[in-house]
């Protein structure tokens, strides 16, 4: 075993980018990293083999006869690791990359599919709703919960739940009396435009500031809750909704198996291609932990007439 096999392999990388650059300050923006980090690193080597490794003063920089030995070494040893990489990520389990944009809670299909496969990682992976197509055609992820509308071309979906609309209003609020209101009873507040989904936060933080009120899907707004902030169900304007989609041509058996979990297939559905039974397939999910009323709502409604009603 070589004398120097016990020395991290970051550290010989480190040092093999000097000695092979001959020059301190490049090989430290070629890493990413201060010069002065890299120049402490080589004195720290130096001081465990308890040898120089460039010669001192030399202009330009110069490698020893023990510099240009450990560089020898690192190169073995950097191409040994890279190998053993590479054979332990041919051999692992191939993952299922399962995207979903803010407002999606997937913990419940993590931990079925956590049960059910153990052996196959699930990589779930956060993407921005302007990003949602892009990560599936650029094949970023598998597969991915999306917003409704998408361009449908070269792409499946399935249609899985709808969202609710809420107005998002500070808590002393006069709306806030109200579990219900319709759009012509926010005729005279000033709306926020909260279309941008990924950017929702800084109209509900507008909200928070006193600078008008915010409709956004019931989802968007329980990711954003602030306790300074209520929401209330808009009754009258589009809902939105959530669909699982991947490309066609990508459509392996742990795609299969993942439909089958989002879709609440058992585990021995016929429908699965692990599976042994003949058990049919159940409804279509709501969202894991949907309901059917914002949080912290009584059960009876008490909704706000919209103006031009009689009182």
């Amino acid at each position: 075993m070589s004398r120097f096999s016990s020395i991290d392999v970051q550290r010989l990388r480190w040092f093999a980018a000097v000695a092979e650059e001959l020059h301190f300050a490049r090989a430290a923006k070629a890493l990413h990293i201060s010069r002065q980090k890299l120049s402490h690193t080589v004195i720290d080597l130096e001081t465990e083999l308890d040898t120089k490794l460039f010669v001192p003063g030399a202009q330009p920089t110069r490698l020893t006869d023990a510099g240009r030995e450990l560089l020898r070494e690192a190169r073995d040893i950097m191409a040994r690791t890279e190998n053993e990489v590479g054979t332990a990520a041919a051999t692992a389990p191939a993952a299922l990359r399962v995207g979903f944009v803010p407002g999606v809670t997937v913990t419940k299909w993590e931990r079925i599919w956590g049960r059910r496969f153990p052996d196959t990682p699930l990589e779930l992976v956060a993407v921005a709703q302007a990003d949602q197509e892009p990560a599936l055609r650029e094949d970023r992820v598998d597969m991915c919960f999306v917003r409704l509308p998408i361009d449908r071309g070269g792409l499946n979906a399935i249609p899985l739940y709808r969202e609710l609309p809420v107005v998002v209003v500070p808590k002393d609020h006069a709306i806030a009396l109200f579990d219900e209101v319709a759009m012509a009873d926010l005729a005279d507040e000033r709306l926020q435009d909260a279309s941008d989904i990924d950017a929702a936060q800084a109209a509900i933080e507008l909200v928070a500031a006193g600078v008008g009120v915010a409709i956004v899907p019931h989802s968007i707004a329980r990711l954003h809750h602030r306790r300074d902030l209520v929401y209330r169900t808009v009754t009258d304007t589009d809902d939105t909704e959530i669909a699982l989609a991947w490309p066609p041509d990508r459509t392996t058996d742990l795609v299969e198996e993942f439909i089958g979990v989002v879709r609440g297939r058992s585990e021995n559905s016929s429908r699965s291609p692990a599976g042994k039974s003949t058990e049919p397939e159940s409804r279509t999910p709501q969202p894991p932990g949907k309901r059917r009323r914002p949080a912290g709502k009584p059960i009876a409604s008490k909704k706000k007439p919209a103006r031009g009603r009689k009182r």
